[in-house]
């Protein structure tokens, strides 16, 4: 089968699509023909060697997978071959086929296409953790979402407005505001142009924010931190500026400010119930059309490098696929 195929850490161009042996599914596996998969910063940082899992030589980067199954190991009871399923992968999914535990598949509602299964796993699952597990976020709460052009900026928008909170979107562009925008946000904040802190105080007078959505890390997440009413919650879920934030631990002190990290795995860990449930909950959403990533660019396989270096530029908004198979 054909792979994007990574055998030593380094630059892109040390990958190559190449031909190797198709996958055999252990017992708990579940082989998927791969239609389309989802491209994630992440997946830039694993081939370069600098994510937390280092997987052996030789592999293939791809997070998020969704396609068609195949074949299933000997005790997968949920799943057969041709059921329309996406998974999470860590690796491995730019590849034409990739087994995976039955534990990280999930079914795709006959409505919803493998374009936007490719990227839902990973975004809705940490919009919904988010929101639900660690921000407790209530309806008329404010909501400041950091990196607002984002997949997953653009995702929590989504969820957030339809839970009721209001929400306040800050980016670097006007085209990533206007997704924001499009998205359900309420007011929107270009920190370009615009001091964060006052600009936050302006819209909610003067009362600030409930809680803050942070995906960037960096000087802005202590902008952030001070745009919070007391009693505010600041949600850390990544660090696309490339540095951890440094959070003024007396200020957490005074305004009794929560800082929480949102980690999806300890969730499937803890509750692997309760998140497939939630997964099947949103997949109804999406069926419907209640809800919708939006999908800025698909490569095709033989440009899954072109695809790894949009996504490292940050200018593209939403999410990127690679298109592994035109259809099944």
């Amino acid at each position: 089968m054909k792979a994007l195929v990574c055998r030593k850490f380094g630059s892109f161009d040390d990958l190559s699509i190449d031909d190797i042996a198709d996958p055999i599914p252990s017992d708990r596996q579940v082989r998927i023909a791969v239609v389309e998969a989802g491209v994630n910063f992440g997946d830039a940082l694993i081939t370069a060697g600098q994510y937390q899992i280092k997987p052996s030589f030789p592999f293939s980067p791809g997070m998020e997978a969704a396609g068609i199954v195949v074949d299933v190991g000997a005790d997968v009871k949920k799943f057969k071959p041709g059921d329309r399923v996406m998974a999470t992968c860590v690796y491995g999914g730019f590849a034409e086929e990739i087994c995976v535990d039955q534990s990280v598949v999930f079914p795709v509602e006959n409505g919803v296409s493998f374009t936007t299964a490719a990227v839902f796993p990973i975004c809705y699952g940490t919009a919904r953790h988010a929101l639900v597990d660690c921000a407790a976020i209530k309806p008329g709460e404010w909501l400041l979402v950091l990196g607002a052009g984002s997949g997953v900026a653009l995702t929590t928008i989504e969820l957030a407005t339809m839970a009721g909170a209001r929400v306040i979107a800050a980016a670097s562009s006007a085209q990533k505001l206007q997704a924001a925008k499009l998205a359900g946000a309420e007011a929107t904040i270009n920190y370009q142009e615009e001091l964060l802190r006052p600009a936050v105080a302006e819209i909610t007078n003067g009362r600030g924010v409930h809680a803050v959505f942070d995906p960037v890390g960096g000087d802005m997440s202590e902008h952030a931190l001070r745009t919070m009413a007391p009693g505010g919650r600041c949600l850390i879920v990544g660090f696309a500026a490339g540095r951890f934030p440094s959070i003024p631990a007396n200020l957490l002190l005074l305004k009794e400010w929560s800082v929480i990290g949102v980690n999806t795995a300890v969730l499937i860990e803890r509750n692997p119930t309760l998140y497939r449930s939630r997964f099947a909950e949103m997949m109804q959403w999406a069926a419907k059309g209640e809800i919708k990533p939006l999908v800025a660019r698909r490569y095709p396989l033989v440009r899954a490098v072109e695809a790894l270096t949009a996504v490292t530029s940050r200018d593209v908004v939403g999410r990127i696929t690679v298109v592994i198979r035109d259809k099944m």
